[in-house]
């Protein structure tokens, strides 16, 4: 089964996080439970037909992200990252470009910062729901193109 967060215009405009809440409260009830329960999103933000930027690049939609991720942090750990989701969410919180080639290109200074960020405040939260999910977090960075030892793993155990 997978959950689908549907979120318009109207919620995007007005950083309503209700579409988000509805799906994940539910969840939050067995934090176990959601790596089996892959999230996805589905955006009705419709754009004019000349207008050329991704999603991403639109300012209410990237705000209505970050205040999601502030609100549930860990919500990158459980996204669909076989739909892309990830990579989807990521680059709604980091500055990116698109290259015809080479397709998404985040900056690398923020991606380093982005990633470092939820490896601490994920790790954490895995730690205090009592959540094996250190593969899970490792997984996650890799696909963002970093590989994380287990001694960053055991020096945040100890912090």
């Amino acid at each position: 089964m997978t959950y689908t967060i549907t979120v318009n215009t109207e919620e995007m405009q007005t950083l309503n996080l209700e579409p988000a809440e509805t799906v994940l409260s539910p969840l939050l009830a067995n934090p176990a439970l959601q790596a089996a329960e892959p999230i996805r999103f589905e955006i009705d933000y419709p754009r004019e037909a000349s207008d050329p930027r991704e999603l991403s690049e639109v300012p209410e939609v990237r705000l209505w992200f970050i205040r999601l991720d502030s609100r549930y942090p860990w919500l990158p750990l459980y996204l669909d990252w076989e739909a892309g989701e990830l990579a989807r969410y990521t680059a709604m919180l980091v500055p990116h470009q698109f290259s015809p080639i080479d397709g998404i290109r985040y900056n690398p200074e923020a991606l380093e910062i982005f990633v470092m960020r939820k490896i601490f405040v994920l790790h954490r939260w895995l730690e205090t729901h009592d959540v094996a999910g250190r593969n899970r977090l490792k997984q996650m960075t890799h696909l963002l193109g970093y590989d994380i030892e287990d001694d960053l793993f055991a020096l945040l155990s100890k912090a």
